[in-house]
C-alpha cells in the first residue's frame, strides 16, 4: 500500500518549494517529510508543523498520551504505513489520531473500514510519534510485520527460504543497529531464552532492554544467521564461540562493528560493539576534570620524557582520556605515534597503528619497532606484560613522552601491578611521573532533575562511606536526583562525565615505591600531598549538580568490588 501525499491543502507551502524538492517529498515516507521540509524552508520542525496545521486546519500537539487500548484498536500494519497513533482527548467520544503528515482521504477510508470509527486527525512531532511506536510495539516492528507470519509467528516454510523474508530479517537488523546509534548505545546484546530472545543495549555504561516484537523469537536462527553473514563468519559453527567485524553504514554514521558469538543452552548470544569511526574524540575541556586536575595534568604533558598511566577498569574511558591528552600536544613540532586496539578516534597528523595479534604485530612488537621511528610521544593502548611494560619503561628513561594503560582499581595499584610485573622498583620510581585512575558517571538530564530533600542521616552514612567528611557545608549541599522524561529515554540520566583520581609522583612517593610500600601508605601520602581522591571527586561533581549521590555510590561499590 503506498500512501501519496495529499499536495492540495498544502499548495501554499508547498509552492515555495522547487519541482525537484517538490519530487523529493513526494517520494520520501510519511515520518521524513516534515525533517526535509524544514531542511528546504530552512525553520524549524515546529515552525513548519504550525504552518501545515494552520493550512490544513488540523491542530498541532507536541506532547501526547497514547490511548491505553491502542494495541487493539489499529492494526500493526497500519501504524507503520500511516505513521498513525490513537492518543487520549479531553473529547472522550471522538476517536482521535495523531501524524506527522496530513492525511490522505485514503487513510480516512482505510481506518474506517478496519476500526469502524470515523477518525480525528491531529499533528505531532516525527520523532515523538516514532519513539512512541517503538516503545509500545518495539524495536523491527515494521519490519517484522511485513514477514508474512501470522500473529503466533508461525509460517508453512523456512524463513531463510525466500528473498522477501531475507529482506525482512535485515531490514530488521538493520533497524536494529540504526535504533541503536541513535540511543548512543556502545553495544547490542541478542541474547535467547527459553521462550524469547532478548534484546540489550548499553547506554551510558548501563544495560537497557528494548522493546522488541512479541514474535521475535520465531526469528532467532534467522537474524543470528544475518549477522554471522555480515561478519564473514561460519553460519553453520553453532558449538564454538567465534569473532568478526562489520564495516556498517548507517545514514552518515560509518560503524566499524566487533562481533562476537558465544553458545548457551538456547541458541548462540551475539554481542555487538559500535564503534563509530566518525566519533569526534572529546578535548582537554570537556573530559569533567576540575580546573586544578587540569593545571597538574597539563604541566605533565609539557615533560619532554616520562611516563603517564591511565587505569581504571574496561569501559571507564581510558583510550577517550588518553585521546584529549594526545589532541592536546599534537602540534607540528611533536611527532607522536599510537599504538591501539582498536583505532577508536582517528587523530588527524597522529600516526596511529591498530594491532594485528593474529599476524604477531602485538603492543610489545609494535612497541619495539616504534622506536626506531624517532618519536617525541608514543601512546600504547594497554601494558598487558612484563615485555610491554619494559619496552615502555626504557623509551621514557631514554628521552620519549609515553602514555598507557592499566587495569587497576586505583592510582596507587599501578605502582604494585608494575612490581608484580617483575619491573624494578626504581626503574618506575624514575619513569612514571603522573598515574590517573578514572571511572565515567551518567550525567543527571539537565530538562527533568530536581533537587531533593535527603535524609540527613542517609546522607551523613553515604558520605562516610565515600571516605568524606560529613561537615556542616556538605550536609547542607543541593543534591539532585533523576526523574526521567521523554530526552533521556525515562531514564533520568542522559551522557557520562569522568571522575579522577591523580597520584603525582613527588620526592616522597619515589622513595616509597623504592622501598616497595604497600599501595595503601603510598595512598595515603598522597592524600596528605594535595590528591583528591575517586570518591572526593565524585562528591565534587554532586555538588555542581552533573549527577546524583546514588550514582555515585553505585561506582564506588563497584570500585570496592573490582
Amino acid at each position: 500500500m503506498v500512501v501519496q501525499v495529499n499536495s492540495a491543502p498544502l499548495a501554499e507551502i508547498i509552492s515555495r518549494l522547487n519541482p525537484e524538492q517538490q519530487d523529493v517529498i513526494k517520494d520520501s515516507p510519511r515520518q521524513t517529510r516534515l525533517a526535509l521540509m524544514s531542511q528546504f524552508l530552512d525553520q524549524t520542525e515546529i515552525q513548519v508543523l504550525q504552518e501545515i496545521g494552520e493550512q490544513c486546519n488540523l491542530e498541532v500537539i507536541e506532547q501526547f498520551e497514547l490511548h491505553p487500548d491502542a494495541t487493539d484498536l489499529i492494526p500493526l500494519r497500519l501504524i507503520h504505513e500511516f505513521q498513525c497513533l490513537p492518543f487520549v482527548n479531553s473529547d472522550k467520544d471522538k476517536f482521535c489520531l495523531i501524524t506527522p503528515w496530513p492525511p490522505d482521504p485514503s487513510m480516512d477510508e482505510w481506518i474506517y473500514a478496519v476500526c469502524g470509527k470515523r477518525p480525528y486527525w491531529h499533528l505531532g512531532v516525527p520523532k515523538n510519534i516514532i519513539n512512541t511506536i517503538t516503545h509500545q510495539y518495539g524495536v523491527g516492528s515494521s519490519s517484522l510485520n511485513d514477514s508474512g507470519m501470522d500473529e503466533d509467528g508461525h509460517s508453512g516454510r523456512d524463513i531463510e527460504e525466500t528473498e522477501d523474508e531475507n529482506a525482512t530479517i535485515i531490514r530488521f537488523v538493520n533497524d536494529i543497529i540504526r535504533t541503536a546509534v541513535e540511543d548512543r548505545a556502545t553495544d547490542i546484546h541478542i541474547e535467547p531464552l527459553k521462550d524469547s530472545l532478548q534484546i540489550r543495549y548499553r547506554i551510558d555504561g548501563e544495560l537497557v532492554a528494548i522493546r522488541v516484537p512479541d514474535n521475535l523469537v520465531h526469528f532467532q536462527g534467522a537474524i543470528i544467521s544475518r549477522i554471522k553473514i555480515m561478519a564473514k563468519l561460519n553460519i553453520s559453527e553453532k558449538r564454538r564461540p567465534q569473532d568478526g567485524r562489520i564495516n556498517y553504514s548507517a545514514d552518515s554514521n560509518d560503524l566499524d562493528i566487533r562481533i562476537s558469538t558465544m553458545p548457551t543452552m538456547y541458541g548462540e548470544s551475539v554481542s555487538l560493539r559500535l564503534l563509530n569511526q566518525k566519533s569526534q574524540s572529546m578535548g582537554f575541556q570537556e573530559l569533567g576534570l576540575m580546573p586544578e586536575d587540569q593545571t597538574a595534568i597539563k604541566k605533565v604533558l609539557n615533560l619532554p620524557h616520562g611516563i603517564i598511566l591511565v587505569t581504571g577498569p574496561t569501559g571507564s574511558g581510558k583510550s577517550t582520556s588518553l585521546t584529549a591528552f594526545i589532541r592536546d600536544i599534537n602540534k607540528p613540532e611533536n611527532r607522536i605515534i599510537t599504538i591501539e586496539d582498536p583505532v577508536e578516534y582517528e587523530v588527524p597528523g597522529v600516526n596511529q597503528i591498530q594491532v594485528h595479534p593474529e599476524i604477531g604485530l602485538n603492543f610489545a612488537g609494535a612497541l619495539r619497532h616504534v622506536l626506531r621511528q624517532d618519536p617525541d610521544v608514543i601512546m600504547v593502548g594497554e601494558i598487558r606484560d612484563r615485555e610491554t611494560a619494559e619496552i615502555a619503561i626504557r623509551a621514557a628513561l631514554t628521552g620519549h613522552l609515553v602514555f598507557s594503560t592499566l587495569h587497576t582499581n586505583d592510582a596507587p595499584g599501578a605502582l604494585t601491578r608494575l612490581i608484580d610485573m617483575e619491573i624494578e622498583p626504581f626503574l618506575i620510581a624514575s619513569s612514571v611521573e603522573l598515574i590517573i585512575a578514572q571511572r565515567l558517571v551518567r550525567c543527571l538530564c539537565k530538562v527533568c532533575r530536581k533537587p531533593t530533600h535527603h535524609d540527613p542521616e542517609h546522607l551523613a552514612k553515604n558520605l562516610q562511606t565515600l571516605q568524606i567528611e560529613p561537615t556542616a557545608e556538605n550536609m547542607a549541599a543541593t543534591i539532585y536526583e533523576p526523574i526521567g522524561c521523554e530526552k533521556c529515554h525515562t531514564l533520568g540520566y542522559k551522557g557520562r562525565i569522568g571522575i579522577y583520581e591523580n597520584l603525582r609522583v613527588n620526592d616522597e612517593i619515589h622513595e616509597l615505591i623504592i622501598q616497595k610500600q604497600t599501595p595503601r601508605l603510598i595512598r595515603q601520602h598522597a592524600i596528605k600531598s594535595g590528591m583528591i581522591t575517586l570518591q572526593q571527586a565524585g562528591w565534587n561533581q554532586v555538588l555542581h549538580g552533573k549527577t546524583s549521590l546514588d550514582e555515585i555510590m553505585r561506582v564506588s561499590k563497584l570500585s570496592d568490588d573490582a
